[in-house]
């Protein structure tokens, strides 16, 4: 089975229901038409209830299989403007800038994740991240004990020309501009799990740099070397190695030769870049010429799923990120 395949099949066993601030658009429509008949969420549409209920019917769905919010005249949009207004009122947030809040769609959503009304939210066809991930911060907030939120792509390789098939996660692609040794290990260790959720299999986790074992020397190879052992100390069961180049992280034979003591053997399915420069480039080469199907950013960190889709996001994409956050949910 190809691992989105798994992770769609594990939705559909475990189904929840997940808010869509965007429920205006036809491509969230239309991932949230499939994803209903595919069994894999019950599924909240938010905004005008006339326009979705068009976009609906055009699709030959039934409107009344989905849940729709209009933040304008909604029954719950008095109530979240009071938790809205407890929870920032230390801001210098008042009243009327909580239900202006509120009206929002993006926060909207959040908050009927944060009151349990939905288990996750997907945005950012849109919107853009900014705005996205503010809205999660701010009302979903982060799970307990974590220090920083990042995010990460899944990498599905299932392609003839792909030596090596699978679904792999690069880390941080969208959020963290330039994380510190400390943050660094934090997004190590949350993708680890990431990955080991999704994709139910041990996750082997790579600090790339433009270094392997010592063959540079600079502030920033110090930085992944002093990162990989603090996630290394934090989880002493985790299998993880820096700093390596991504030919040594991927490729068995490159790995013999530079890294010969390396645990991780080539066999890395977990890569932590050093910036978002690198993830963010990394991912979209392999995307464009790799010819990679590139899943995300998909939020980690979260006390509940809030996840991101690119504003050139197709229907299939909704469809899998509400796969996704099903699977995270869950």
């Amino acid at each position: 089975m190809k691992p989105l395949d798994r992770i769609i099949d594990a939705a559909r066993k475990a189904p929840r229901h997940v808010v869509l601030p965007e429920g205006e658009d036809p491509r969230i429509v239309a991932g949230a038409v499939q994803a209903r008949r595919e069994g894999l969420a019950a599924i909240t549409l938010v905004g005008n209830r006339e326009v979705i209920t068009q976009r609906l019917a055009a699709l030959d769905a039934i409107p009344q299989e989905f849940r729709i919010e209009d933040p304008a005249c909604s029954p719950l949009t008095d109530d979240f403007a009071t938790a809205y207004l407890e929870r920032r009122r230390s801001k210098g947030v008042d009243a009327a800038a909580a239900r202006a809040a509120v009206l929002s769609p993006l926060t909207f959503a959040a908050m009927m994740v944060r009151e349990g009304i939905a288990d996750g939210t997907v945005g950012g066809a849109v919107a853009t991240t900014a705005d996205t991930v503010r809205a999660a911060l701010q009302v979903i907030g982060r799970a307990p004990g974590v220090g920083l939120v990042s995010s990460f792509f899944l990498m599905m390789l299932c392609e003839p020309h792909h030596a090596r098939k699978g679904a792999f996660v690069f880390a941080d692609c969208g959020l963290v501009v330039d994380p510190d040794a400390a943050g660094l290990a934090d997004i190590a260790r949350m993708s680890a799990k990431s990955y080991e959720m999704l994709a139910g299999e041990r996750a082997k986790v790579a600090m790339l740099s433009f270094s392997t074992g010592g063959s540079a020397a600079h502030e920033r190879v110090s930085k992944v070397v002093e990162a990989t052992g603090m996630a290394r100390r934090a989880e002493p069961d985790l299998i993880i190695d820096g700093e390596l180049q991504f030919d040594s992280a991927f490729v068995e034979a490159v790995c013999l030769t530079k890294a010969p003591h390396s645990a991780l053997r080539g066999e890395a399915n977990v890569f932590v870049f050093p910036n978002l420069d690198a993830a963010n480039i990394g991912y979209k080469i392999a995307q464009r010429i790799g010819g990679a199907t590139a899943i995300g950013p998909i939020l980690q960190g979260l006390s509940r799923p809030a996840n991101d889709l690119s504003r050139g996001c197709t229907a299939a994409d909704v469809f899998h990120m509400i796969a996704v956050t099903v699977v995270q949910a869950a």
